[in-house]
């Protein structure tokens, strides 16, 4: 496996590549089967300006030493990317630009928005060996946005990524989360909206059937300052005495914890079957997995992010028919990714405009081809 060790070694070697190159960041999601390109070599944070609340670092660096730079200065990503290693048995080192390449977000995203969000600059190397600089390291500086949020979620399938530019905020000083426990699916569903849709700026939402416990448990997330945290959880609970007794727990371990559970999906880590993420309407979350009959269920994003535990090589998508959004595999044995596609089909016009965008930076086909068709 080649590992350029700067932007320059890496545009080289894409220029004169002269057969398909299949990238990798960390290795840590498995999306590539057979990488020979890694990215690990192009790391280091470039500048952190924390009176700024921005950050610039090279593609490679491990997300674990930005997160580390930045806990030192009381900041944080304001879209809490996963670790996927637990859910899908990889190894590796989760880097900065794989995050980005993916468009990791986590339960933070119903408050702060996606990774892309995030995201106000990128370097990226096309198809055709040529570097390409997008944004910048402040806000105002909005030439080319779109294509900045372009690159999030492409899957180094448009180009490849060397350096990445974010917007960060203040870490919180305090955290509390409501529990309901033993709501069904759907009461579940009606407590969450409740709760995104009041005032109390509800930070993370979820609902697991199968709790640690194996009963059925609705978290609610509040964070920020100590005093407001207290009122707003409060708050919070008397709203949701409709669905049953509300209890709050202010622990910091333990609220991270389990907002770590739900942001990885723990509850499915070391069970067999295959595991599909799907994206819909809040409202829909109790429909879909009612229509695919999963094993284990997580839901996410107010019921909008819903992860299913299924039985291995079962295609759920006609399942789905007629429930808006879309369906993604996450993880499955490779004789069923040869057979089942790993992001949801594009209706026709869409396919054209993505096939579009990749002739445009990849004219000769070769940034990890076939990824996400």
């Amino acid at each position: 496996m080649r590992r350029p060790e700067t932007e320059t070694e890496l545009a080289d070697l894409v220029a004169s590549a002269d057969a398909p190159l299949q990238i990798c960041g960390g290795g840590t999601r498995g999306v590539v089967a057979e990488p020979n390109i890694s990215l690990a070599g192009l790391t280091g944070i470039e500048r952190y300006e924390p009176g700024a609340l921005t950050l610039v670092a090279k593609a490679g660096t491990p997300l674990a030493e930005v997160e580390a730079a930045l806990d030192a200065e009381g900041q944080r990503l304001p879209f809490e990317p996963m670790d996927h290693r637990g859910l899908l048995g990889t190894t590796g080192t989760p880097t900065i630009g794989g995050v980005v390449a993916a468009n990791v977000s986590g339960p933070r995203r119903i408050q702060a928005g996606a990774c892309r969000d995030s995201l106000i600059g990128v370097r990226f190397v096309d198809g055709r060996g040529d570097v390409i600089k997008n944004g910048g390291r402040v806000m105002k500086n909005v030439t080319g946005y779109d294509l900045v949020k372009l690159m999030a979620g492409s899957f180094g399938t448009l180009g490849v990524l060397t350096e990445v530019s974010f917007k960060l905020l203040p870490a919180p000083e305090a955290r509390a989360v409501v529990l309901v426990n033993g709501l069904d699916d759907s009461q579940a569903i009606s407590a969450l909206a409740r709760a995104v849709g009041s005032s109390f700026e509800v930070s993370g939402a979820a609902h697991v059937p199968v709790g640690v416990d194996g009963h059925p448990v609705t978290m609610f997330r509040v964070e920020g300052f100590a005093q407001s945290v207290a009122y707003r959880a409060g708050q919070l609970a008397e709203l949701l005495k409709d669905y049953g007794e509300a209890l709050i727990e202010t622990d910091p371990e333990k609220t991270a914890a389990g907002w770590k559970w739900v942001r990885d999906v723990e509850a499915f880590h070391g069970l067999p079957g295959d595991v599909w993420r799907v994206s819909v309407k809040p409202s829909d979350g109790p429909r879909v997995a009612a229509a695919v009959g999963a094993e284990r269920v997580v839901y996410d994003w107010a019921g909008g992010l819903v992860w299913l535990l299924v039985d291995e090589g079962r295609d759920i998508r006609p399942d789905l028919q007629g429930i808006a959004g879309h369906a993604t595999l996450v993880r499955a044995a490779a004789s069923t990714r040869s057979q089942i596609a790993m992001f949801q089909p594009e209706p026709e016009p869409l396919a054209r405009i993505s096939a579009g965008l990749r002739t445009q930076f990849d004219p000769r086909g070769i940034l990890n081809p076939g990824l996400m068709r």
